[in-house]
């Protein structure tokens, strides 16, 4: 068996045309754009590289991109004093601060600092909050874009069980929550799961993962699933970005888990491109939100 391989760069380009769409419609009816406020705090490279694609996917869409720049040694008062401003912002719909912010500013009150009606990363508590009870405001982007994969790949997640490698705040947590709803903005098929989530000090986690009908790795480790891991014909869906001296790789091993998993992502070109067209989504909905007060 060799794996069906989800092209997620093919399914983000087909759900920005539905965001363009969707997008134009609002500015023909409100007379507004949707905007997006970016905050880069310092010249971390791969920060640089994750907001650049972020400009190019509202340029693609018909979002408006709001971008700060901020030097290095700003401060948590004069970020804090900046977030104030975008809140006021009638002409910004959602505020993204992009992590991670250089050492010594706790990024905990700042992301707190956002307005919930604009807090398109979906890390304010309220929303966090909102989520686990199965009533989002907003979807966290790559738990999202995870779905949307599984759902326009015509992968069901009702009855099956589906095994979550990493507990993180971003990917982890949230995409477990979101599983196990009764359903979901791709409909019950892409909810109604049996989840179980794995992390460092689960025992014996190799057999666990043999389990899966849906195994998402979101561990943070070059190559860490390997073959002997995963269920013959089971899902993989590798979250996992790591920089290697051979470049890029996910938490997933592409050449050896295809020969057993019935459909897999690639790292790169499998979820990365969902995560930044969901929070193209994200966008939208907040300015289709604040239209509506």
């Amino acid at each position: 068996m060799t794996a069906k391989i989800l092209d997620g760069k093919a399914i983000a380009q087909q759900i920005e045309v539905e965001i363009h769409e969707r997008a134009a419609a609002f500015e023909a009816r409100t007379g507004r754009r949707p905007g997006l406020a970016a905050v880069l705090v310092g010249d971390d490279p791969a920060s640089q590289v994750y907001v650049r694609n972020k400009e190019r996917a509202c340029a693609r869409v018909g979002i408006q991109s709001h971008m700060h720049r901020l030097p290095d040694d700003t401060t948590a008062a004069e970020l804090m004093a900046l977030i104030a401003q975008l809140n006021a912002d009638p002409a910004v719909s959602g505020i993204l601060v992009q992590l991670p912010l250089p050492a010594g500013i706790d990024p905990t009150p700042i992301l707190d600092a956002i307005d919930p009606a604009k807090d398109v990363d979906c890390f304010h508590p309220q929303n966090v909050g909102l989520v686990s009870q199965g009533r989002p405001r907003f979807l966290p982007c790559t738990p999202h874009g995870v779905l949307q994969i599984l759902h326009r790949s015509g992968i069901s997640a009702a009855g099956k069980h589906a095994v979550i490698i990493g507990r993180s705040e971003i990917v982890g947590k949230p995409m477990a929550l979101m599983l196990m709803q009764k359903d979901s903005t791709c409909g019950s098929s892409a909810a109604n799961a049996t989840v179980t989530v794995c992390h460092s000090r689960t025992a014996d986690m190799p057999a666990i993962c043999r389990t899966a009908d849906i195994l998402i790795a979101a561990i943070g480790k070059p190559k860490f699933v390997t073959a002997d891991m995963v269920k013959p014909g089971a899902a993989v869906i590798d979250v996992g970005i790591n920089r290697t001296d051979d470049g890029l790789c996910g938490d997933v091993d592409f050449e050896s888990v295809k020969e057993v998993a019935s459909a897999i992502t690639p790292v790169p070109g499998g979820v990365g491109p969902l995560t930044v067209v969901m929070l193209m989504e994200n966008t939208l909905r907040a300015a289709e939100w604040q239209a509506a007060q």
